[in-house]
């Protein structure tokens, strides 16, 4: 379970969204969700974009992507007994979760939105976020009546053993936002061996 020294950011577990159900019991008739490809990923310039200012603090309630055609409702996600971030219910496919205790989206920070990439019943909210190419838009319906507009800068793919955890959960000094959800290799005795990444900052809000 990790911890980002001041930001108390628990990384999501493999264990917690990653078991990979709906291809286990899909067999060979089950197709792996998309990863993302080595042109996506960070480079020198990555994130060097003009961010918009910093929105004051409001909950979010829905996130959409529409490159990939998400379009959820949020919850908020604390941590669970041994400090891991928890995740919304995996009978609801087509929900997002918050980390609660954080940065909320749009504010100075790094604010951290989980998803599960597929449940027994088939793909979920996140399933092809490792298909969602920089330059793509997500927004997000703020509590306030506000939207915060993010544009990706990257989105990456990294083995559970090798998760950088300050990459992915530091604090920022603008506006960010990372999107979780489970990718990478996947073995039927463990699930997926690892989680895709989108990073992103805040360029708009209306």
């Amino acid at each position: 379970m990790r911890r980002v020294g001041d930001t108390a950011i628990a990384a999501v577990t493999a264990v917690a969204l990653c078991t990979g159900a709906w291809l286990l019991a899909g067999g060979t008739g089950a197709e792996a969700p998309p990863q993302p490809s080595a042109a996506q990923a960070r480079t020198a310039q990555t994130g060097r974009g003009a961010a918009a200012p910093a929105l004051p603090p409001s909950p979010p309630d829905r996130v959409r992507i529409p490159a990939i055609g998400v379009d959820a409702p949020m919850t908020g996600l604390g941590l669970t007994e041994t400090g891991s971030l928890d995740v919304p219910p995996a009978e609801d496919e087509n929900l997002a979760g918050w980390y609660e205790a954080g940065t909320t989206p749009g504010e100075r920070g790094t604010a951290i939105v989980a998803g599960h990439v597929d449940n027994a019943r088939g793909p979920a909210v996140f399933y092809r976020l490792g298909a969602l190419k920089k330059g793509a838009v997500i927004e997000v319906d703020r509590r306030d009546g506000g939207v915060a507009v993010f544009t990706v800068d990257a989105v990456e793919v990294y083995a559970a053993k090798d998760f950088p955890d300050a990459k992915v959960y530091g604090a920022a000094d603008r506006p960010e936002l990372r999107v979780i959800t489970c990718g990478g290799g996947y073995s039927r005795s463990t699930g997926y061996q690892g989680n895709v990444v989108v990073f992103a900052h805040l360029t708009g809000s209306r």
